[in-house]
């Protein structure tokens, strides 16, 4: 068996296959730190957290090791099994022994807490004649699902395979409670779908996949009206996605944005079982609509503050972006699953651009704070936290680091697949043929990317790789010669032949900076571009240009721009450097006629940094979209 984290070896309806995160190993300098820094840095800090503010003490008392009282919110035995899930992970590719041992004693603490039917959960454990009477707010499978998934790492990298015991009996205890002749009732925060569907997968137990399509098909009849807590803040229906069954949904609910990408998540991963071609029609629709006309430019998800929720289309506000670090989670979740179940770059473009951008920006450099929101404009005020009372954000960016090697490369029954371009080596199996892919790349840096293909024996197979979407000038070489191949954007480019050892391709991306404009309807971008290269979207930040408010800085189309490495600042990245003017004006109150308004124009230099690096430094200004001041020239037809 595989180290997988979405594991579509045997599902029927998926066109990819994963490859085992145990046969990835990184190479790079840009994401290999960041693991060394998950497993010296955020995981004991964050399990350092954890107990601190009881979360950990609540096991214990279940099991009579302590006698205080609960502490906390209902849901936040989900932190712990978020953080069981990163260590779990993060343990195939960088060795623990103190990891290991705190990571076994947390699992072991936390089986001893389950009670004999199989239920587990700290908050109901004084209230059990109330269990599965509020699922409108409890969290109860929510956080079952959670621990399902913490299981299935633990068991898959052999880190701590007791929870999988836990687990099963859980989800056991979840299919004989829920189901027609039970509770006919879902969860206000989707989540065990997932959960469900892997353990399935796991165990190929049958139960867990039907448990998971009972959960799809019930949510969307307003089931949940009936299981309100009292006193609990509430919503509409349409915020649970409760309002209408998923199948029925034309385009994005206004809902929490985690909830949303967490079904649809789940959704994916049942059509891939069951080739639900309803289903599939509704994810494709949600797709289109959610990132043509909802999603930031960082990949980020959810507009507003209230409700954590998805907002209008082209309800798209800077400083008021919400964009939850868990929903940039959720949606690389969600268009890894995308990918698998189709092969098409396009879902690979999404879970790149949200990885290097909303998903990245939640964490600091030094692997100790944490972003819950993630604006794309601020006055200087927002900063990272090192923990907060909800506390999903933070084990949930660690499990997607810690998950990295296993999202990078696929096979297909014709070959091999290379979706994110990382500095690694990569050892497979294809076919009967014993292949190892050795990629070398400064990757989000620079374009280049050289795979040597080294096959045990002579064999005909295609290597497919990616064209990204911001792509447009592309050339492949094989062995140094230009093959002369159409590298159309946003798709794969299949190279098959027969591969000797020591063969090389060469793909060179170049990266161009851009330029990008929203949809006329984006009020907030009303002639302001985002400055984009490669993968990475830009900001400014007040500390690299001191002598002028960021937020009056603005361009022009000929202005002229460079990109730079700078190993000192920030870990090492590309700047952009370049000419631009300071806005300003004399106006001393906020209207007044345009006869008498009155700019100044004072030409500059700027310097811009990657998006997900901001607010690692003095507090300062900062904001991703710059007016254009000759926008309507730029862009007319």
């Amino acid at each position: 068996m595989g180290i997988f984290i979405v594991d579509t070896s045997s599902s029927p309806h998926a066109r990819l296959r994963p490859v085992s995160m145990s046969n990835v190993k990184l190479t790079d300098s840009f994401w290999s730190p960041r693991l060394d820094t998950l497993i010296n840095v955020t995981l004991p800090t964050m399990y350092s957290l954890l107990e601190e503010t009881g979360r950990i003490d609540n096991f214990r008392r279940v099991s009579g090791k302590v006698k205080n009282p609960f502490r906390g919110l209902l849901y936040n035995d989900s932190d712990v099994y978020k953080w069981i899930e990163a260590t779990a992970w993060a343990l195939v590719s960088r060795h623990s022994e103190q990891l290991t041992k705190v990571l076994n004693d947390v699992v072991n603490i936390i089986a001893e807490a389950q009670l004999p039917d199989g239920y587990i959960n700290t908050y109901f454990y004084d209230r059990l004649g109330e269990r599965y009477r509020y699922l409108r707010q409890s969290h109860e499978l929510y956080c079952a699902g959670h621990l399902m998934q913490a299981a299935i790492a633990c068991k898959r990298s052999n880190a701590c395979p007791r929870l999988y015991s836990t687990a099963l009996r859980l989800a056991d205890h979840v299919a004989e409670v829920f189901n027609d002749n039970g509770i006919v009732a879902v969860d206000g925060h989707p989540e065990i779908e997932i959960a469900l569907v892997e353990l399935y997968r796991e165990s190929r137990d049958v139960r867990y996949l039907n448990e998971a399509i009972f959960q799809l098909e019930n949510r969307g009849k307003g089931v949940l009206r009936r299981f309100r807590m009292p006193g609990a803040w509430d919503a509409s229906d349409e915020y649970f996605i409760d309002h209408k069954p998923i199948k029925e949904l034309e385009k994005v609910p206004i809902a929490h944005a985690v909830r949303f990408l967490y079904l649809t998540s789940g959704a994916t991963d049942v059509y891939m079982e069951t080739g639900d071609r309803a289903l599939w029609s509704a994810l494709e629709r949600l797709w289109i609509d959610l990132t043509s006309t909802r999603m930031y430019v960082t990949g980020g998800v959810g507009s507003r503050y209230e409700g954590e929720s998805i907002g209008e289309p082209y309800e798209l506000p800077n400083d008021r972006a919400y964009s939850e670090t868990c929903a940039a989670v959720a949606n690389v979740m969600w268009n890894y699953r995308m990918l698998l179940a189709t092969g098409d770059a396009k879902y690979a473009d999404v879970m790149e651009l949200t990885l290097y951008n909303a998903a990245l920006a939640g964490i600091s450099l030094d692997g100790k704070s944490y972003f819950y929101v993630n604006p794309l404009a601020s006055r200087g005020e927002h900063r990272r936290q090192p923990w907060f009372e909800t506390a999903c954000c933070p084990p949930n960016i660690a499990r997607l680091i810690a998950s990295l090697p296993g999202y990078l490369y696929s096979m297909s029954s014709d070959g091999l697949w290379i979706h994110l371009y990382v500095a690694s080596r990569v050892n497979v199996n294809l076919n009967g043929n014993a292949i190892e892919l050795i990629v070398d790349t400064d990757y989000p840096w620079d374009g280049e990317i050289k795979v040597i293909v080294n096959p045990s024996k002579e064999d005909e197979f295609t290597l497919y790789m990616r064209i990204p979407g911001w792509c447009h000038e592309g050339k492949l070489l094989i062995n140094g010669e230009e093959q002369g191949l159409e590298l159309r954007p946003s798709t794969y480019v299949g190279v098959r032949r027969v591969w000797r050892t020591g063969d090389e391709l060469t793909l060179r991306l170049p990266m161009r900076i851009e330029f990008a404009v929203s949809h006329p309807h984006v009020l907030a971008n009303t002639s302001r571009v985002a400055i984009k290269r490669g993968p990475l979207v830009y900001c400014l930040e007040q500390t690299d240009n001191p002598n002028v408010d960021v937020w009056d800085i603005a361009l022009k189309s000929t202005c002229h721009l460079e990109a730079r490495y700078v190993r000192d600042l920030l870990n090492g990245v590309v700047v952009i450097e370049g000419d631009a003017y300071e806005v300003s004006s004399k106006q001393a109150g906020t209207y007044t006629s345009l006869n008498d308004f009155k700019l100044s124009l004072r030409p500059i230099k700027f310097r811009a940094i990657p998006y997900y690096a901001w607010a690692n430094r003095e507090p300062g200004p900062m904001t991703v979209w710059i007016p254009l001041i000759d926008y309507y020239n730029a862009v007319k037809g």
